[in-house]
């Protein structure tokens, strides 16, 4: 599973997941990606899992890369534990993803090919998603001006 080498601080507040993504909001190394179009807090094993959906129905053609990475920590008490005595131990890890947010691109891969990898893998994960190519973020922006 995705998780850091070492961190500064072992426990983090719970935070917030107010607004729209300001970075890692375009599609930047594949051709094809998973924008997320809700807040969520996706672990690591469900990193994990997406990743091997996309790999096993490319069969290892192409190319995917993982645009997030779970640097938070969160923390759970032992069960049937009383109240108090601090903040429990490391449990998971999660990414923060807020809505706009590109999580995985793929390329070198037929876009039919490419699209339904991107589907098995938005199964894998707790949010609502949606799939872009490269010209439906940059058409967006060219409109605009």
């Amino acid at each position: 599973m995705l998780m850091p080498k070492r961190v500064k601080r072992r426990k983090q507040f719970r935070g917030t997941m107010r607004g729209k993504a300001l970075r890692g909001n375009t599609i930047s190394n594949g051709e094809y990606g998973i924008v997320a179009t809700e807040p969520c807090w996706i672990k690591s094993n469900q990193i994990e899992a997406a990743r091997i959906a996309m790999t096993r129905y490319i069969k290892r053609g192409g190319q995917v890369w993982i645009k997030i990475f779970p640097d938070k920590p969160v923390t759970a008490k032992p069960a049937e534990t009383r109240m108090g005595s601090g903040k429990g131990s490391t449990e998971f890890w999660v990414a923060v993803v807020k809505p706009g947010r590109v999580m995985f691109e793929i390329a070198g891969v037929a876009e039919e090919v490419a699209r339904e990898a991107l589907r098995l893998a938005t199964h894998k994960l707790p949010c609502k998603c949606k799939i872009v190519s490269r010209e439906d973020l940059e058409g967006g922006k060219g409109s605009e001006n």
